[in-house]
C-alpha cells in the first residue's frame, strides 16, 4: 500500500466518522424533544388525581431497584419470562374497561357479548384510549372516570403480583418472581404509577399524527396498535440496501484481488519473543477471564432452570437468596466483563511488543488495573444483591446498587470507576505504543489505528455517564445503546480486527501495507453501518419514527461483512498450510 492509498483510506475513514456521528446526535437531538411526555399528574375528568410526575419518576426508581429490564421488559427490552409490562398493563386496562363498557351499555360482562357488539365496544375504545389529552400548558394528563377505574382495578393486580399475596404465588412462580418482590405497599403503588406511564405512552397517539409514541408497540389490534407503514417501507429499503452492500463489497473483492503476499519464514517469527514484565502480569487477566467465563455458565444454567421452576432449584428455595432478576444480571453482566477483560489484557500485552520496550512501572499499573477490576467486579455484584433484596434506599441503589439496565447494571459509582479504570489502560497501553507511532515506516498506520480504537474504548464507555437518576428513559435507551452497541459491538471489534491484521503481519504472512489497508478498510466497513445503525435498538423506546427509518436501513449494512467471511476463513486457512510451523496458530 502507498502513502496515497493510505491517505485515501484514513480520509474516507475520518469522513465516515464524522457524518455518522454527526447523524447519531441529530437523532439524540430528536429523541429528547419528541420523547413521550411525563406528564406532573394523570386525573379523571372529574378532578380526581390517579398519578403525580414524583409516582412516576419514584416508581421508575423501584423498577430499576428490583431488577429492571432483567424481570420482564419495558417497551420491549429486557427479559422475557415474566411479560413485557408496558404491554401487560396496557392489556389488563383495556380489558378491564372493555369490561366495564359491556356493563354499562349492554349490561352483561364483556365475555357474554357476541361477535358485533364487542367489535363495536372496541371501536369506541379505540376512540377514547388513543386520544391525547396531554395539556402542555398544565402538563396533565386527563382521564375519563371509567378509564381511571380501569387502571386502579389494574394497579390492584399489581399490588398483588409483587407483594405477597397468596392468590398469586402460581403466577409469580411463572413469571420466575420470588415472594415479596417489592415488600413495601406504597413503592408498590409507585412503581405501578411508571408502569401506567409506560403503557399509557405505547397506546397514546403523538400529536398530530395516528400513530403511538412507541410506533404503536406492542401490537394489540384491540386497542389500534397494529404495524405502521413506516415498519413495512423501511423494511423493504433495509433488504435492498442489503442486497447492494453485498453486491459492492463483492465487487470489491474480486476486482482487488488477494494482492501478492510473502513467503512464510521457515520458523515461527514469535518463537524469539521476549516476554517483559508487564506481560508476564497479564496472565492472571487471562485465568480471571476463564474464571469469569465458568462462573457465567453455571449463573445461566442457575437462570435457565428458573424457566422450569420460577422459585426454587431442584425443590430448594433459592429464589429466597438468588433470585431470577439477580443471576440473570450477573449472567449478562459478566459476559460484557469477561470479553472486555479478554480485550483489556491483550491490550496490554501487545503494546510492549509493538513499541519495541517495557516503559517505566509498567508492570505496576498492569497489577494496579487487575485490582481495580477486581474490586469493581465484586463491590457491583454485592451491591446489587442488596438492591434486588430491597435491602437499600433508592437513592443509594443509583450509585451503588442495580441500574435496571440490561448490560449496563453497574451502580453510578461502579461505573465511573470502571470508566476510570478505562483511562489508566489506555496510558498504559498509549505509552507503551508511543514508540512505534513515533516512527516513519510501514508500521506507523496500522499502529496509529490500533491506538485510536484503544481511546474509542476507553473514551465511550463515558456515554454510559450520560444520563442521572431522573433522565427520560427515551435518551436513557439512547445513551445505553451507544455502550452495549458502540462500545462491545464496534469498537472491540475495530480493535479486534486490527490486533489480527498486526498478529498475521508479524508472522510474515502478510506484508505492512496489505495488513493496514485491510485493517483500515475492515474498520470503515464496519462503522459504515454499526454507527447510525445503533438505532436499531431503539424503534420501539419512545422514538419518533427518524429512529425506525435510519436504524433499520443502515443496520442492515452491518450484515454485509458476515455474508462475505467466509473468504477471509479460506485466506485464513491457506495461510496456515504454508508451513508447518503456522499449524499451532490453527486454533487460538
Amino acid at each position: 500500500m502507498t502513502a496515497t492509498d493510505s491517505k485515501k483510506l484514513w480520509w474516507m475513514l475520518g469522513a465516515l466518522l464524522c457524518v455518522s456521528f454527526s447523524v447519531l446526535l441529530w437523532m439524540g437531538s430528536e429523541i429528547y424533544r419528541q420523547a413521550p411526555p411525563i406528564p406532573e399528574a394523570f386525573v379523571s375528568d372529574t378532578g380526581e388525581l390517579l398519578y403525580t410526575r414524583d409516582d412516576i419518576q419514584t416508581g421508575r426508581e423501584v423498577w430499576q431497584s428490583m431488577g429492571g429490564m432483567q424481570l420482564g421488559s419495558i417497551w420491549g427490552h429486557g427479559a422475557y419470562v415474566a411479560p413485557d409490562w408496558s404491554a401487560d398493563w396496557l392489556h389488563r386496562e383495556s380489558q378491564a374497561l372493555l369490561d366495564s363498557m359491556a356493563h354499562d351499555r349492554f349490561g352483561v360482562p364483556l365475555s357474554e357479548l357476541g361477535s358485533v357488539d364487542r367489535a363495536a365496544l372496541e371501536q369506541a375504545l379505540r376512540e377514547q384510549i388513543r386520544i391525547n389529552t396531554y395539556d402542555p400548558d398544565s402538563e396533565r394528563v386527563t382521564l375519563s372516570s371509567a378509564r381511571v377505574a380501569a387502571a386502579r382495578q389494574t394497579a390492584e393486580h399489581y399490588q398483588s403480583l409483587f407483594g405477597r399475596d397468596p392468590a398469586f404465588r402460581e403466577l409469580r412462580e411463572q413469571y420466575a418472581m420470588k415472594e415479596g418482590t417489592v415488600e413495601d405497599p406504597e413503592r408498590r403503588r409507585q412503581l405501578g404509577a411508571f408502569i401506567h406511564w409506560t403503557a399509557w405512552a405505547a397506546v397514546t397517539e403523538r400529536p398530530g399524527q395516528e400513530i403511538s409514541y412507541t410506533s404503536n408497540w406492542p401490537s394489540d389490534p384491540s386497542v389500534g396498535n397494529r404495524p405502521t407503514s413506516n415498519i413495512f417501507l423501511w423494511t423493504v429499503f433495509s433488504v435492498l440496501f442489503l442486497i447492494a452492500g453485498v453486491a459492492a463489497l463483492a465487487w470489491y473483492h474480486a476486482a482487488s484481488g488477494a494482492g501478492e503476499q510473502p513467503k512464510p519464514p521457515a520458523s515461527d517469527p514469535l518463537a524469539g519473543l521476549v516476554l517483559t514484565p508487564s506481560m508476564r502480569a497479564t496472565a492472571k487477566y487471562f485465568w480471571l477471564v476463564c474464571a469469569l467465563f465458568v462462573v457465567q455458565i453455571v449463573l445461566g444454567a442457575t437462570t435457565a432452570h428458573y424457566q422450569v421452576e420460577g422459585q426454587e432449584l431442584y425443590g430448594m428455595a433459592l429464589s429466597d437468596v438468588l433470585p431470577y432478576s439477580l443471576t440473570r444480571t450477573w449472567h449478562t453482566q459478566l459476559g460484557v466483563l469477561w470479553i472486555a477483560t479478554a480485550w483489556l489484557a491483550t491490550g496490554l500485552f501487545i503494546a510492549p511488543a509493538i513499541g519495541g520496550k517495557e516503559p517505566a512501572w509498567q508492570r505496576a499499573g498492569v497489577n494496579f488495573l487487575f485490582l481495580c477490576l477486581l474490586i469493581i467486579v465484586v463491590g457491583a455484584f454485592v451491591g446489587q444483591w442488596f438492591a434486588v433484596m430491597q435491602q437499600m434506599d433508592l437513592a443509594k441503589n443509583f450509585w451503588f446498587g442495580h441500574q435496571g439496565w440490561e448490560y449496563v447494571d453497574l451502580g453510578r459509582f461502579w461505573q465511573a470507576f470502571l470508566f476510570v479504570g478505562l483511562m489508566l489502560w489506555l496510558l498504559l497501553v498509549g505509552r507503551a505504543l508511543w514508540p512505534a507511532m513515533r516512527q516513519r515506516s510501514e508500521l506507523r498506520s496500522i499502529v496509529t489505528l490500533l491506538f485510536l480504537s484503544t481511546v474509542a474504548i476507553g473514551l465511550f464507555y463515558g456515554a454510559g455517564l450520560m444520563w442521572g437518576r431522573h433522565t427520560h428513559i427515551s435518551m436513557v435507551e439512547y445513551w445505553r445503546w451507544w455502550v452495549v452497541h458502540l462500545w462491545v459491538e464496534g469498537f472491540f471489534e475495530v480493535f479486534a480486527t486490527t490486533v489480527i491484521a498486526f498478529i498475521f503481519m508479524r508472522l510474515n504472512l502478510i506484508r505492512p501495507g496489505i495488513a493496514a489497508a485491510a485493517a483500515l478498510l475492515s474498520a470503515t466497513i464496519f462503522l459504515s453501518g454499526g454507527i447510525i445503525g445503533t438505532c436499531h435498538h431503539l424503534y420501539f423506546s419512545g422514538t419518533p419514527p427518524v429512529a425506525l427509518a435510519w436504524g433499520s436501513v443502515f443496520s442492515a449494512l452491518e450484515v454485509v461483512p458476515l455474508v462475505l467471511i467466509a473468504f477471509d476463513a479460506m485466506e485464513d486457512l491457506r495461510r496456515s498450510r504454508k508451513s508447518p510451523w503456522v499449524q499451532r496458530y490453527k486454533w487460538p
